[in-house]
């Protein structure tokens, strides 16, 4: 063959590679076909092509067209609540779904629950979107004037269609803090789990969350019953978290949740927090900001009301670190006095769509 029908040949497969498998003439396929790069030929097929693109038509037959750009990928996040908090707590709850419908977040009630704190009882999403039902038998509520108030979670998946992997692993979903690969949750874990191996339950975890697992220590009891990193530390992104403010708190805590977090290289950023005391109410969440809902770009922050600037600061805290969001805040004390506060009494759900 002479070279004239060589580069014809080397035309047509090379529109014929594009339309196919989207790849132009490369000096590869040049050298395999012709025996050497046609830098030439190149060129002109890269001009004729450029110009076609920009004329949005084709100069001839031969020039292939533009694929096709695949669907936008959207992601929709459903904030639940279990149907418990709406009943129980009208005013409040209508308070943060008055923010949630001016946000067009979407939003479902969950039925066949025992009490409010859905974080806790209902499966945790990994970073694929599986959905990971962990066993709830929380020691806190065993021999305790909660006991009848546990969530039986496979009625609850069932009653509410709600499709996921369930696992033996006795964990609480307020104790699992996640962002994009990576888990904190605290030493809770292991008291929780007896029977399990340190480094087997790691391991099973990671598996499961397709996570990092970062273990942070928790609270004794008498200061914490939950033992919940939720109300602890909260993601900034994937290279730092906002920690209640170290300095205000237990020389032991400070330093352990430090070295922590300098083990899975995490920067901390001290976040305001207060001490509030009720009396008779050893269990309230009165002070912790960091309880927030994150749902998207946005944010809804408790604030207390307490004398003093302690809310100001953390609003402002808080814009700082997220310049990006928006930032809403709630009076949601009623649900406080109870011991939790927004991330514990809501579910988020992540669904990506195409449009």
């Amino acid at each position: 063959l002479n070279t004239n029908i060589l580069i014809t040949v080397v035309r047509f497969l090379s529109h014929h590679y594009y339309n196919e498998n989207k790849i132009e003439p490369t000096p590869d396929i040049c050298k395999h076909l012709l025996g050497y790069d046609d830098s030439k030929f190149r060129n002109e097929w890269t001009s004729r092509y450029l110009k076609a693109t920009s004329q949005n038509t084709a100069p001839n037959s031969q020039v292939p067209e533009l694929p096709k750009s695949p669907n936008t990928i959207r992601v929709k996040q459903t904030v639940y609540l279990s149907e418990l908090l709406v009943t129980r707590y009208p005013e409040t709850s209508k308070r943060l779904t008055d923010i949630l419908n001016r946000h067009n977040i979407s939003l479902a009630i969950l039925k066949g629950t025992k009490d409010i704190w859905c974080r806790d009882y209902m499966p945790v999403q990994t970073p694929s979107g599986k959905l990971i039902q962990f066993k709830y038998d929380p020691s806190y509520l065993k021999n305790s004037q909660y006991s009848d108030s546990r969530s039986i979670v496979e009625h609850v998946n069932k009653v509410n269609n709600i499709n996921a992997l369930f696992s033996d692993i006795n964990l609480d979903g307020g104790n699992v803090v996640m962002y994009g690969n990576k888990a904190i949750i605290t030493d809770r874990i292991f008291s929780e789990n007896p029977d399990w191996t340190r480094e087997k339950l790691l391991t099973e975890l990671s598996i499961l969350l397709e996570c990092e697992i970062i273990i942070i220590p928790s609270y004794k009891p008498e200061y914490d019953f939950t033992g919940h990193a939720d109300g602890m530390i909260r993601f900034v992104d994937s290279n730092s978290v906002l920690v209640n403010d170290l300095d205000q708190d237990f020389k032991y805590m400070k330093n352990a949740i430090v070295k922590a977090l300098d083990n899975a290289n995490l920067k901390y950023i001290n976040f305001p927090w207060f001490e509030h005391k009720i009396k008779g109410n050893d269990d309230h969440a009165i002070g912790i900001y960091l309880n927030y809902l994150e749902v998207g770009n946005l944010i809804i922050m408790p604030v207390f009301g307490v004398p003093g600037n302690k809310d100001a600061e953390a609003l402002a805290k808080l814009k700082e670190v997220f310049p990006n969001k928006i930032i809403e805040t709630i009076d949601y004390n009623d649900i406080a006095l109870e011991g939790g506060i927004l991330n514990c009494s809501t579910w988020v759900v992540r669904k990506e769509t195409t449009k």
